[in-house]
């Protein structure tokens, strides 16, 4: 069994409402990331996958709260740790990368000192140390003209670039995790096929685990090996990718899988899932997904489903299972 790099243990994650009350946003989930692996959540927006992530950082907006649970960082609970601590690991030992970056990057500083800034904050490095390690760094992730690209400010580069450049900002510690929050959905797609290929190369050859976030089974497909579901706060579907693209038993997934673009379908409507994802106020069923659900029981009205364990990493929360 592999070593998990990252446990977490029935986290709940509440939002403060204009009445004051709290709100559950994501509920009692459980997941591990294993050393070596790239694990992708998926889910469609406000299903609560960036918002675990933000968790993860540490970096919750001030009306939202970890109200049970534990994230366990190499066996530490970063919701126990000070922030002194926790300003220790994240950078270093835990990467994010966002999914704008024009928005991430300070548009009035040069990219030398944001790639570098990691380093700078973790390490003693001379001005020229730094300068070295940032254009190895840039060259490794692509860029044609590293030098030209230290130099330039954000608005100066493309949006495949600006992103190859959160990735070298976020790798320059050699972090034992990276958190991928959509980092390719602002992309064009042969822009975001390399931007793949990158993090998988990363992946392979220097055994960084990944936490991959996106909405799209498709880019799922292609980069992880285990794959989380998430609807409306909950896990309800966890397997490998084949467990969940060659053999998916939640209808969520299904609608999820049949909504993929492919060439047998060209020029046809795609399917889509009726109904949209409850917001965090909205009253949900014992299985949040009934109301959207084709296969829907009188049992799921009023029962919340067990989670039916498949096949060894295969799962799904669903009584039709």
């Amino acid at each position: 069994m592999s070593e998990n790099i990252l446990e977490i243990k029935d986290l709940t994650l509440g939002v403060t409402e204009r009445d004051g009350s709290m709100a559950v946003a994501v509920d009692h989930i459980s997941f591990e990331v294993r050393a070596g692996e790239i694990l992708g959540i998926v889910g469609e927006s406000g299903c609560g996958k960036s918002l675990t992530v933000m968790s993860l950082m540490g970096l919750l907006r001030e009306d939202v709260k970890a109200l049970e649970g534990q994230i366990l960082f190499q066996g530490e609970d970063l919701l126990a740790v000070s922030e002194e601590r926790r300003r220790e690991i994240n950078g270093k030992d835990m990467s994010i990368i966002y999914q704008e970056p024009m928005t991430s990057l300070n548009p009035l500083m040069r990219i030398e000192r944001q790639v570098a800034e990691p380093l700078r904050l973790h390490g003693s490095y001379s001005r020229e140390e730094l300068h070295q390690k940032a254009l190895a760094l840039l060259t490794e992730v692509g860029i044609q003209d590293p030098e030209a690209c230290l130099r330039a400010y954000p608005h100066q580069l493309s949006g495949g670039m600006r992103q190859r450049v959160m990735i070298a900002m976020a790798t320059i510690c050699s972090p034992r995790i990276l958190l991928a929050d959509e980092p390719t959905t602002a992309l064009d797609v042969t822009t975001q096929a390399h931007v793949l290929d990158l993090l998988k190369r990363i992946n392979r050859e220097y055994g960084t685990a990944i936490l991959f976030i996106s909405h799209d089974l498709g880019v799922i497909n292609r980069i992880c090996d285990r794959v989380l579901v998430m609807y409306a706060g909950k896990i309800v579907e966890a397997g490998t990718n084949r467990d969940i693209l060659d053999a998916p038993c939640h209808e969520y997934t299904r609608g999820l899988i049949r909504s993929i673009p492919t060439r047998d379908r060209k020029g046809k409507e795609l399917p889509s899932i009726p109904g949209r994802v409850p917001s965090v106020e909205d009253p949900k069923e014992p299985c949040p997904f009934a109301p959207r659900c084709r296969r829907a029981m009188e049992i799921c009205h009023r029962e919340a489903p067990a989670c039916t364990r498949i096949d060894q990493d295969h799962i799904a929360c669903c009584h039709l299972c």
